[in-house]
C-alpha cells in the first residue's frame, strides 16, 4: 500500500485524514493482515498499513470526524491491544521515551525468564537421553513420568502465553504463529498422555517433543526480539535527539540590552511558544528551532547533517532543535516549535517510511493472509496421507523410523512398536511448527526500519518501501542546474553600457533597484556587485516577475525592463545585429545574458556566470557508472545549458534548456512517456522545483531545511553536497536488495521447509524431521531474516 500521492497528483482526495494507532500483540504476518482487514472494515476508513516490526498501523480516511475510541475499542476487542499515537511533544517527551524504554526492558526481561525456564526443561529432557549414548543409567531423570512432568511444566508456564494467544486466535477466526505453535505443542502433549495412561494402545511417549518445540521457539523469538531492538536503536537515538528541557528568559526592555542576565525559568521544551527568547549555553542541546538574536558560537548539525565538523553561528543565523550548542552562551529567538520543528518533521518522515511498503511485499501480504489456513490443510492432508495411505505403501517406514526412543531405555517408551498414527501425527505437527509466516512479516519492514535508520543518521531521508524500490527501476535522473548541479551563487562577470546615457554602474544600480524585490540567483549576482562597488540604489516600485523571463519595475517614474532576449522583445525592445553577436558570444562563454533598457531602449547588457560545484563532475560520473542516464535541465540559454553539460562530460544532447519552472514538470512528464517503463527521479532545490518533483518517479530534494522539500520530494538531502544524490540511491538499492533477500529465504524457506516436514524425503531417504526440529527451523528462520536487515549496517557508502 501506498500512504502518499503517486505522480499522478490530482488522483489523490484533496484532504486525507491519517490516523495512528500503537498495536500490540502482534505475532506474524497473519495477524498484521488480520489487523489490516480489522480497519479496513470499520465505517470510514478508506486504506490501512500496518507494520509488524515498529507495532505501528497508519489508517487513511476521508472523513474527518471518524471515531477513533471506537476504533481502537474493536481492534482490541479482536485481540489486538490498541491505543492512539500520542502527539510529538507528548509522545518524544522525556518521561515518554524513559517510559518506552523501560516497557521495552521489562518485555526482555519476561522473554528471558521464561527462555531460562525453557532451556532447564530442555537440558533436563536432554539429560535424560545421554543413557542412550553413554549407557549410564540416571533413574530419576530417565523416568517417563518425570519427562511428563517436564512437558506439562512448560507448557502451563513458558508456553501458556503462547498456548492462550494461539486458541484465541483461532476463536477469533484469524490463526496466527502461535496457532499453529499451539495445535503442534498440544498434540504432542496429548498423544504422549494418552500413550502414557493406556500402554495397551502399544504407542509411544514423546513428552520431549513439547519441550523441544517451546524451547526453540522462545529461544528464537527471544533472539527475534534483540535483533529487532538492534535494528530500531539508531531510530531510538534519533527520537532521543529533541531535548526536554529550555530555558526561557526574558526579552529585554530599553534600559537592559543584556538578554542573558535576565531571570531565567526552565520549562518542558514542548511547552516554548514561537517568538519566546531562550537561552543556550555551552554543551545544551538547541530546544527549538530559531534565529540567535545574541552571542556567537559553533554548533554540532551532525544529528542532522551527519557531518561532524561544527558550524559557525552568529546573530541572524537560524538554528535547529537537537543540534548541540558547543562554545559559547547564545541567544535565540523560537520560530517553529514542537512538531513544527526540523528533527521533527525528520522524526515524523522516518516514522511514516517504515510504514510505506514496498509494492513487492503485495505478494508477501496476500502469501500471509491465508497462509496459516494453508498450513492447517497441509497438516490435516499429511496425516491423513500417511496414516491411510502411506504407512501402506511402505511397510517399513514403522519398523525402521526412530522415533526419540530406543530398546536401551525402557523407562522412556511404553512399547517398541511404532504405531502409523503417531508417525502421521509427528508429521503434521513438523508441518504446523516449521511453517513460518512471521519471516514473511519482518522482511520489508526490518530492512526499511534498518535502511531508513541509516540514511537519517547520514542526513538522507528516504520516504518509504515504494520508495525503494522505484530507486532500483531508476533509468534516468534529471537535475536541476541552478542550485543543484551549480553553487547557485553567480556573479557578474561583464557589464556593457549600450546607450550613451549609460555608465556600467549606471547599470549595475538600475538592474539592482529592479531585482531588490526578487530572490533570483541573478538578482542575487547582481546586488552583490552593487554591494560591492558600495552603489547606490534608488527605490522602485511596482514590481512584476515573469519566471524564467524577467523582471519589470517602476524606477523614478520611469518603468525598467531587465531580462532576456525574448523577455525584451515581448516589451517591443529593438536588439541590433551587432548587439545580438555579443550576446552570442558572452552565451557560448557560459555566461547568462541579461538586457536593461527602458522606454523601448536597450540601455546595456550584464552578463552573469554561476559556478559549477566542486562536487558535480564526480557525481554525475557515479552516477553514469551506475548504469543512469543524466539530463541537465536549465531555464537558462541553450549556450549556458551546454557550457555546463560540456564541464560535466555530458552529451550535448542530454541538455535541456529553455524551460521555465513552471514547465519543468512538463518535462518530466515527456520523459516518463517516451519511456514508461523507463522511471525517471528529479533532483532540484525543492522550491521553484516543486512541480517537477512532484511528477518525477521519484523527486530527490537538496537544501531540505524548507517544508516545500520535504512535502514534494521523495528523498531529502539534509546537507548541501550532491555527493548525497549517489549516496542515497546506492543505499536505497542496498536497502531493497536487503528486503528481496529476505522475501526470497522467507518464501524458500516454507516451500522447501513444508514438504520435508511433511516427509517428502521418508520413502526414499528414511529422512524425518522431529517436531522439535521442526520448531528450531522455525525459529532460525525469523531470526535469520532480521540479522540479515542488520547486516546492512555494515554498509559502505564509499564502495
Amino acid at each position: 500500500m501506498q500512504l502518499v500521492p503517486n505522480k499522478n497528483k490530482t488522483a489523490t482526495p484533496a484532504a486525507i485524514n491519517k490516523i495512528t494507532l500503537d498495536v500490540e500483540g502482534m505475532k506474524c504476518a497473519g495477524c498484521v493482515r488480520a489487523v489490516e482487514k480489522q480497519l479496513t472494515q470499520f465505517p470510514g476508513v478508506d486504506n490501512a498499513c500496518v507494520n509488524l516490526a515498529t507495532g505501528v498501523a497508519v489508517v487513511d480516511s476521508e472523513e474527518l470526524t471518524i471515531d477513533v475510541d471506537a476504533l481502537v475499542k474493536e481492534l482490541t476487542t479482536a485481540g489486538f491491544p490498541s491505543k492512539p499515537r500520542k502527539a510529538f511533544g507528548e509522545k518524544h517527551s522525556a518521561e515518554a521515551l524513559k517510559e518506552a524504554e523501560e516497557k521495552k526492558q521489562q518485555e526482555m526481561l519476561s522473554a528471558r525468564r521464561q527462555l531460562t525456564i525453557a532451556v532447564l526443561l530442555l537440558v533436563f529432557s536432554g539429560i535424560g537421553h545421554l543413557g542412550h549414548i553413554s549407557g549410564l543409567t540416571i533413574p530419576v531423570l530417565q523416568n517417563i513420568w518425570f519427562h511428563f512432568g517436564l512437558a506439562t511444566i512448560a507448557i502451563l508456564i513458558p508456553g501458556r502465553p503462547i498456548l492462550i494467544d494461539g486458541w484465541l486466535g483461532l476463536r477469533r477466526n484469524a490463526p496466527n504463529m502461535n496457532t499453529l505453535v499451539s495445535l503442534g505443542t498440544v498434540s504432542a502433549y496429548v498423544a504422549s498422555v494418552v500413550a502414557l495412561l493406556f500402554p495397551q494402545l502399544g504407542w509411544e511417549c514423546f513428552f520431549d517433543e513439547p519441550v523441544m518445540i517451546l524451547g526453540f521457539i522462545l529461544l528464537g523469538r527471544t533472539l527475534e526480539k534483540r535483533a529487532r531492538n538492534r535494528a530500531s536503536a539508531s531510530f531510538q537515538e534519533l527520537l532521543s535527539l529533541r531535548p526536554s528541557i529550555a530555558r526561557l528568559i526574558a526579552k529585554p526592555d530599553q534600559n537592559n540590552n543584556n538578554a542573558q542576565a535576565a531571570e531565567i525559568v526552565e520549562i518542558p521544551a514542548e511547552q516554548v511558544h514561537t517568538g519566546e527568547w531562550l537561552q543556550v549555553l555551552p554543551g545544551d542541546k538547541v530546544p527549538v528551532d530559531g534565529e540567535l538574536v545574541e552571542g556567537k558560537t559553533t554548533v554540532d548539525e551532525s544529528m542532522l547533517t551527519g557531518e561532524s565538523a561544527p558550524v559557525l553561528k552568529q546573530v541572524g543565523d537560524t538554528v535547529s532543535a537537537g543540534t548541540i550548542n558547543q562554545s559559547g552562551a547564545i541567544v535565540m529567538e523560537a520560530t517553529r516549535t514542537g512538531g513544527n520543528t526540523t528533527v521533527a518533521k525528520i522524526v515524523g518522515l522516518v516514522e511514516s517510511a517504515q510504514i510505506r511498503k514496498a509494492p513487492v511485499q503485495r505478494l508477501a501480504d496476500t502469501v500471509a493472509g491465508y497462509f496459516t489456513y494453508g498450513v492447517l490443510t497441509t497438516a490435516l492432508l499429511t496425516f491423513v496421507f500417511w496414516y491411510f495411505i502411506g504407512t501402506h505403501i511402505w511397510h517399513d517406514i514403522a519398523a525402521s523410523t526412530v522415533l526419540n526412543s530406543s530398546p536401551h531405555s525402557q523407562h522412556l517408551q511404553t512399547s517398541t512398536h511404532y504405531s502409523p498414527i503417531l508417525i502421521s501425527l509427528k508429521l503434521a505437527i513438523a508441518v504446523m511448527v516449521v511453517a513460518c509466516p512471521c519471516a514473511l512479516g519482518l522482511a520489508t519492514p526490518t530492512a526499511i526500519l534498518v535502511g531508513t535508520a541509516i540514511g537519517a543518521e547520514r542526513g538522507l531521508l528516504i520516504k518509504g518501501g515504494d520508495v525503494l524500490e522505484k530507486v532500483h527501476q531508476l533509468k534516468t535522473i534529471v537535475f536541476d542546474k541552478t542550485g543543484t548541479l551549480t553553487t547557485g551563487n553567480p556573479t557578474v562577470t561583464d557589464c556593457i553600457p549600450i546607450s550613451d546615457k549609460s555608465t556600467a554602474n549606471s547599470l549595475i544600480e538600475l538592474a539592482s533597484s529592479v531585482e531588490s524585490g526578487s530572490q533570483h540567483p541573478l538578482a542575487k549576482a547582481i546586488l552583490a556587485s552593487a554591494a560591492e562597488q558600495k552603489l547606490s540604489i534608488p527605490a522602485a516600485s511596482d514590481f512584476h516577475t515573469e519566471p524564467g523571463f524577467g523582471v519589470s519595475a517602476l524606477v523614478k517614474e520611469t518603468t525598467v525592463l531587465l531580462g532576456s532576449w525574448e523577455w525584451l522583445n515581448l516589451n517591443g525592445v529593438d536588439i541590433s545585429e551587432t548587439i545580438q553577436k555579443q550576446i552570442q558570444n558572452l552565451r557560448l562563454a557560459g555566461k547568462t545574458v541579461v538586457g536593461v533598457a527602458t522606454n523601448g531602449t536597450l540601455l546595456g547588457l550584464i552578463a552573469v556566470r554561476d559556478t559549477i560545484r566542486e562536487d558535480a563532475r564526480s557525481t554525475v560520473e557515479k552516477l553514469r557508472s551506475l548504469g543512469l542516464r543524466i539530463i541537465l535541465l536549465s531555464g537558462d540559454t541553450q549556450e549556458a545549458a551546454l557550457a555546463t553539460a560540456e564541464q560535466l562530460g555530458l552529451n550535448p544532447d542530454d541538455a535541456i534548456a529553455g524551460i521555465p519552472p513552471a514547465k519543468k514538470a512538463a518535462v518530466i512528464e515527456s520523459l516518463q512517456n517516451t519511456h514508461p517503463k523507463s522511471l525517471v527521479a528529479m533532483v532540484g532545490d525543492g522550491i521553484n522545483d516543486a512541480p517537477a518533483l512532484s511528477q518525477a518517479d521519484v523527486g530527490i530534494s537538496l537544501h531540505s531545511g524548507t517544508d516545500v522539500a520535504m512535502e514534494a520530494a521523495e528523498i531529502v538531502l539534509m546537507r548541501d553536497q550532491l555527493k548525497d544524490v549517489v549516496e542515497a540511491i546506492a543505499l536505497s538499492r542496498a536497502t531493497f536488495n536487503k528486503i528481496r533477500q529476505n522475501l526470497f529465504w522467507a518464501f524458500a524457506y516454507n516451500i522447501f521447509g513444508i514438504p520435508l516436514a511433511a516427509g517428502v524425503l521418508l520413502p526414499s531417504l528414511g529422512f524425518i524431521l522431529n517436531p522439535g526440529g521442526a520448531a528450531a527451523l522455525m525459529a532460525f528462520s525469523s531470526v535469520s531474516v532480521v540479522t540479515n536487515s542488520l547486516l546492512l549496517r555494515r554498509f559502505d557508502f564509499n564502495s
